[in-house]
C-alpha cells in the first residue's frame, strides 16, 4: 500500500524513517507540508525521496494518509483523504473532538479514521471497559512548563508559567475544554475520551510542573468490569518538547498493524 504523510515535523519524519527501513507491504509515496522547502530539507536530511504534493494530490495517490500536521490543518488534510475513501491515520484526537462531524463524513464517503494510541497507555483496556459501564475516567497530566508555552488557555487567562519553582495547576475541567485550551498538548486526553465515556464526562487536570523532565500522564478508570490506574512518563522529543518520542513510534506501530497478518491488541 502507498503511504502519504501530511505534516513533516517530528512525527512525520519518524514515520518516514520507519518506512525507509522497511515496513512490510507499505511504501512511502509522497508528502504534503505547509512549507515545501522545509519538507524538502527534512526529506534530504534522512535520505528519503518522495514527491511533495498538496493534500488533494496526496488523497488521490495514496491508500493511507498519515496525518501529523498542526491541529488547525487537520480538516484540510482529512476532508480530501476521507472523501477519496482513504484510511486516515492520525493522533489528532483533539481536532476530532472539536468537529465530530468528520466521523459522519468518513462514513458517507467510505473513508476510515484510525486514531493511533499516541502518548497514552491503556486504551485497549478502556475500550474494553466501555463495552460495559464505565462510572468515571480521570486523567492528570504533568508536563515541564516549556512544553505548555503558548497554549491558548494560558494566553487567554494570563497564566505565566515561565519561572515556576513548584507545580502549578493550570487547568481542571472536561477533556473537551482541555482540548480547546491546549490543542497541541492534550491529544492524549482526547483519545482517552473517545475510547471511553466521551469528552464531557472525562475529567482532566493539567499541571505545569518544573520538577518533571518527562511528560507524565496518569489515568484512573472505574468501571463495572474493572478498576485500574496507570501512569506513563514520556520522554519529550528534542525538536518539540510537547510531543513525546513515543508518539511517532505509536503511529509506526499502528501503520504496521494496518498491513500485518497479525495485529496484537484491539
Amino acid at each position: 500500500m502507498k503511504v502519504g504523510i501530511a505534516g513533516f515535523g517530528v512525527i512525520g519524519k519518524g514515520v518516514a524513517k520507519a518506512l525507509l527501513k522497511g515496513l512490510p507491504n507499505l511504501m512511502l509515496d509522497s508528502v504534503a507540508s505547509g512549507s515545501k522547502q522545509k519538507a524538502a530539507d527534512a526529506l534530504a536530511s534522512i535520505g528519503a525521496s518522495a514527491d511533495i504534493v498538496t493534500p488533494e494530490e496526496l488523497a488521490s495517490r495514496c491508500d493511507i494518509i498519515v496525518e501529523c500536521a498542526p491541529t488547525d490543518a487537520f480538516s484540510a488534510i482529512a476532508v480530501p483523504a476521507l472523501a477519496a475513501g482513504r484510511i486516515l491515520l492520525t493522533v489528532s484526537a483533539a481536532a476530532i473532538i472539536r468537529d465530530m462531524s468528520i466521523v459522519e463524513f468518513a462514513q458517507r464517503h467510505g473513508g476510515r479514521i484510525v486514531l493511533a494510541t499516541g502518548a497514552l497507555l491503556g486504551l485497549d483496556a478502556v475500550r474494553a471497559a466501555a463495552e460495559g459501564v464505565i462510572h468515571s475516567v480521570d486523567m492528570v497530566t504533568r508536563k515541564p512548563p516549556r512544553s505548555l508555552l503558548g497554549a491558548p488557555h494560558l494566553v487567554e487567562n494570563g497564566i505565566d508559567i515561565t519561572n515556576l519553582s513548584e507545580p502549578l495547576l493550570v487547568f481542571e475541567g472536561s477533556a473537551r475544554d482541555g482540548a480547546r485550551g491546549f490543542p497541541a498538548n492534550v491529544n492524549v486526553a482526547a483519545s482517552l475520551a473517545l475510547a471511553g465515556i466521551g469528552p464531557d464526562a472525562t475529567r482532566l487536570q493539567i499541571w505545569a510542573d518544573p520538577t518533571k523532565v518527562r511528560n507524565t500522564h496518569t489515568i484512573k478508570v472505574d468501571a463495572d468490569s474493572a478498576r485500574f490506574e496507570m501512569t506513563i512518563e514520556n520522554i519529550p522529543s528534542v525538536e518539540k518538547p510537547g510531543t513525546g518520542k513515543i508518539t511517532a513510534l505509536s503511529v509506526v506501530a499502528a501503520l504496521r498493524g494496518l498491513a500485518a497478518p497479525l495485529r496484537v491488541g484491539t
